[in-house]
């Protein structure tokens, strides 16, 4: 489910409603923008353009000012100049939070990395946001402290910062064909890095909960949560995953990847702005143009927009077709995510949190990836 910003703006709305009309049209020409706004809305878990406006009504000015005290032990440990102002860009998400950090010197973009997975100092993938820079691909500058870490320990968090850059709002699935052959373009650029990676992320090689799906269900019912019977409905779907999970064929070495390519990381500037490079690991290649299929393609109500997936196919360039195995690497992924979200669910305490998860929950369950959408998808390669 996408998130609202701490502080979110109508015209930011807007404009995502606009982007995504365009991709709504490669596929039903006839759509509006009131088709879009609606869909939209449903992304970021309402039912209409009037709840989300609601919502960015009520949420207007809720953005936390980080204390003076943090903010100096930041702008002095990685150098940054005198600070004027710091405060949160979004609620916390499965790995921390995003802030921004204005100094006489500029703007930052710093981050909380507490629970990212695999745990890493950030080095090597700071040097692989690097050479994809020098390579062309537009993407926030990341920027170590004055003692040469990407990652410090300030505050009881660990942290890292970029050079904030200023775009549009993210993008929202799915995307025109405009823009998924740019994607392409991009991913062929980050994968011709052949930038070395020891294995496969084990996010994407296995299921990390001990706990199956019909063992989440029973303490969701047992607490009265009220997104317990979307749980159960949503089995079937969770199986399928697990089906395509076990997919085995043979792949391509890995390489280190972006490994969350998706419309969320994605802004519009002068060039596409690529964010979200925290979790960068290693894939096989074709594993990540799969996921990328199924993240920008893929609209959530299961649609596939064959145009941007084509297009996206063609920006690439040359590959092996693909096959519903290299979708494995989707598809443990999403089981990992939505179980860690479930998680989280049936800890949530007070109202706030416990209607944030709710809304969650029940968006993740009712917009999971079909089979048959991915087997649309490979038919495309």
């Amino acid at each position: 489910m996408k998130t609202l910003p701490d502080n979110p703006h109508l015209d930011h709305l807007r404009r995502q409603a606009k982007d995504l009309l365009a991709g709504l049209r490669d596929t039903r020409p006839e759509a509006t923008l009131a088709d879009a706004q609606t869909a939209l809305a449903r992304q970021y878990g309402f039912r209409t353009w009037a709840d989300l406006k609601a919502e960015v009504d009520r949420g207007r000015g809720g953005a936390v000012e980080a204390g003076q005290a943090l903010a100096e032990q930041l702008a002095d440990r990685y150098g940054l100049g005198a600070v004027v102002a710091m405060r949160s860009l979004a609620r916390p998400d499965e790995m921390g939070r995003r802030w921004l950090l204005e100094t006489g010197q500029g703007r930052w973009a710093v981050r909380t990395v507490d629970d990212v997975y695999p745990v890493t100092d950030g080095e090597e993938n700071t040097r692989f946001q690097e050479a994809a820079l020098r390579a062309g691909v537009t993407l926030p500058r990341p920027v170590r402290s004055l003692d040469g870490r990407v990652v410090e320990e300030i505050g009881g968090h660990r942290w890292r910062v970029y050079e904030s850059v200023r775009s549009g709002p993210p993008l929202a699935a799915p995307v025109s064909a405009t823009i998924t052959r740019e994607v392409g373009a991009l991913l062929a650029i980050v994968h011709g890095l052949r930038f070395p990676a020891a294995e496969i992320c084990p996010w994407n090689d296995r299921r990390l909960s001990t706990r199956g799906w019909a063992e989440l269900a029973g303490p969701a019912t047992a607490k009265g949560a009220a997104w317990a019977p979307v749980l159960t409905a949503a089995l079937p779907a969770l199986a399928e995953l697990e089906s395509i999970g076990d997919c085995h064929a043979a792949t391509t070495e890995p390489v280190l990847c972006h490994n969350n390519f998706n419309p969320g990381n994605v802004r519009v500037s002068k060039t596409l702005v690529v964010s979200g490079w925290e979790h960068a690991a290693g894939l096989p290649p074709e594993w990540e143009l799969a996921a990328a299929l199924a993240n920008w393609a893929v609209d959530p109500n299961g649609g596939v927009n064959e145009a941007g997936a084509r297009a996206l196919l063609e920006g690439y360039g040359s590959t092996r077709p693909l096959t519903l195995a290299d979708f494995r690497g989707t598809a443990i992924g999403l089981q990992n995510y939505v179980a860690g979200q479930v998680e989280l669910a049936l800890e949530a305490t007070g109202d706030e949190d416990a209607r944030f998860a709710d809304r969650n929950v029940r968006h993740l369950l009712t917009h999971l990836p079909s089979r048959a959408a991915l087997e649309e998808l490979v038919s495309y390669s």
